[in-house]
């Protein structure tokens, strides 16, 4: 056979774009395993296709397969398929270009923050050419399937520009492709580290990965070659998606919930997701990577996809397979890819109506959930207006009824069980449960038979300034000066209207107002704050963080019907009735689980009044 040999060129814009992977951008070399495994499945994947047209393709061989080999002493790392290999054509095509309409497009946008990205190239990888990283020589010998032996091709390059190509002679069909490892590399011609390579990345091809077993020439598979998210759902059985889960994910305890499906139309995607039956140690970090792995085509791509589900499902595990995601762009393009957005949109709905589902036909199995997650979850309510709404049906709160029993009641069940004529949800807000069942707030509601739910986590606050309504009804929080239990104002007579008046004098530039309550039964006397007020113990937490906040006063309500209120009008002594106000307003504050300013003051003041001095 005469042999043809010649040397051409690479384009321009190709060599550059080598030179900035192999010197700049690229910091995960063990990518370039991946894409070449890839690249390897695709060869079969359109033999086993093109060969449904015409079975002689297989020319006697229909197993197709991968294998991997290393020689260490040659220091090379040997990938080769049976797959539909190329023609002279198809190698000046395929290894002389690289994405030969968009190059230029790909390279104009490298710049700023993204060429700065060490992880720019690596998230998707440029496929064979990855494998200069590792390699300062590539061979690939191949063969179309359907074609003589005397039409196989050597294709050879530095990756420096330039690349050499012949014919060659080659009895089988498919790819070899042998890479002449860096100095440096040698991780790389190690069996051990290139089989944890391919379970990472390409566990589940669809084609056996082969590679010769640690005593011998033997080969062996070391890929599964099977994915479990793939297979129908009336195929599979709880203990397959409990199993998958443990090994998956490392949990060695079974998921609480999942959800299986698939996605056609416009974007195609599969998708598995998890809720664990423990929290995860990092759950409370925000920036912590999520459990959801992405692949494309079965190849594992990420598993940190933070870009899949927002932050307030970072408890989720799971598995998103998608086939019109390309692999030939940056994790930057990615995220900003209307696809992307598309498929996060159809996820958050997929695990919202999972959990909705559990809340209703699992009540026990979501009580155990929200013990889990649900403070994670409440975040969504602060930052998702999209999905507001079933979060928000979503939600358990401890509540004054006398069934509830710890976070249970949803807003549903308080509004339908609201008396006629109550016309809004009242909610209280606490440093902890036990201040909250103890406020004296809650007295005058509780006497007129008013249910309130009780909030004391840190982040309720802030769902309150943005969860301000449900079904209709209004949610007011009754620590607040304009809500009452009753529309009705107390008109004090002479004597209590001047015994406010010195219990304001009293505690002149501690509080805004003294008024009488009609929140209150068996309290003296509690601390309200103005609608657009903090709350107190929110005040704390801001000021322990070192955050500056406008000075404001609470409003002090006062019980005219309490022993000491009545005590406090028949006091003449100005000293005394300045004690008796301090420890009013102490008291007050103490049973908002607020902190005095001067705690020794407020010990002064009582001992003041205990002694009779």
């Amino acid at each position: 056979m005469e042999r043809q040999s010649e040397t051409l060129e690479f384009q321009t814009e190709v060599r550059q774009l080598l030179h900035l992977m192999i010197h700049s951008l690229y910091s995960n070399p063990e990518i370039f395993l991946r894409e070449l495994v890839s690249n390897a499945s695709d060869a079969c994947d359109k033999l086993r296709f093109e060969a449904l047209g015409d079975a002689a393709l297989y020319e006697g061989d229909s197993e197709l397969r991968i294998e991997i080999a290393v020689d260490k002493d040659a220091r090379t790392l040997t990938l080769r398929d049976n797959g539909v290999g190329m023609s002279r054509q198809d190698v000046v095509d395929n290894l002389g270009t690289i994405a030969r309409s968009g190059t230029r497009h790909f390279l104009d946008s490298l710049s700023g923050d993204q060429a700065r990205d060490t992880q720019l190239i690596g998230q998707f990888g440029v496929g064979f050419y990855s494998a200069f990283i590792v390699a300062d020589k590539v061979d690939v010998f191949t063969r179309r399937a359907g074609l003589s032996a005397e039409h196989g091709v050597h294709w050879s390059s530095e990756g420096t520009g330039a690349y050499t190509l012949e014919n060659v002679e080659r009895p089988a069909r498919g790819t070899e492709v042998v890479l002449h490892m860096k100095e440096g590399q040698d991780e790389f011609l190690d069996g051990w580290r290139l089989r944890n390579i391919v379970h990472r990345y390409s566990e589940h091809i669809t084609f056996p990965i082969m590679m010769p077993k640690d005593d011998g020439d033997e080969l062996e598979r070391v890929n599964q070659a099977t994915a479990l998210w793939a297979r129908p759902r009336n195929e599979l059985k709880d203990e397959d998606y409990t199993g998958f889960y443990k090994q998956a994910f490392h949990d060695w305890d079974d998921p609480l919930a999942w959800t299986h499906n698939r996605v056609e139309g416009r974007t195609e995607y599969t998708n598995l997701l998890y809720i664990p039956g423990r929290a995860p140690f990092d759950l409370w970090d925000r920036d912590a990577k999520q459990g959801v792995k992405l692949y494309v085509r079965r190849v594992f791509i990420m598993d940190d996809a933070e870009r899949l589900l927002p932050r307030y499902l970072r408890f989720v595990r799971g598995v998103v397979d998608a086939a019109d995601l390309p692999l030939n762009v940056s994790r930057e393009i990615l995220q900003s890819s209307e696809v992307l957005n598309q498929i996060r949109n159809g996820l958050t709905k997929r695990v919202l109506n999972l959990l909705e589902e559990q809340a209703r036909d699992k009540p026990e199995a979501y009580a155990r959930l929200w013990t889990l997650f649900g403070r994670v979850l409440k975040e969504g309510l602060t930052e998702d207006v999209t999905h507001r709404d079933p979060l928000a049906r979503l939600m358990r709160f401890a509540s004054t009824h006398e069934d509830s029993r710890g976070q249970d009641v949803s807003l549903a069940e308080y509004v339908a069980r609201m008396p006629e004529g109550q016309d809004a949800i009242y909610v209280l807000t606490a440093e902890s449960d036990a201040a909250a069942r103890r406020s004296p707030h809650l007295e005058g509601f509780r006497a007129r038979g008013a249910e309130v739910l009780l909030l004391s986590d840190a982040i309720d606050e802030w769902v309150l300034a943005h969860l301000t309504e449900f079904d209709g009804k209004p949610i007011r929080n009754i620590t607040r000066e304009d809500v009452r239990p009753e529309d009705e104002n107390v008109e004090p007579d002479a004597e209590q209207a001047d015994v406010l008046k010195r219990i304001e004098t009293a505690l002149e530039g501690k509080v805004k107002e003294v008024r009488a309550s009609t929140r209150l039964v068996d309290s003296p006397a509690c601390v309200v704050i103005g609608a657009h007020d903090l709350p107190q113990h929110l005040r704390r937490l801001y000021k322990e963080a070192g955050q500056p906040l406008p000075e404001t006063l609470p409003i002090l309500e006062v019980n005219l019907g309490h022993a000491l209120v009545r005590r406090m009008q028949a006091e003449t002594d100005e000293a005394r009735m300045k004690d008796w106000s301090g420890v009013l307003l102490g008291m007050a504050m103490l049973a908002e689980g607020a902190q005095l300013e001067d705690g020794a003051a407020f010990v002064q003041q009582l001992n003041h009044l205990m002694t009779g001095i």
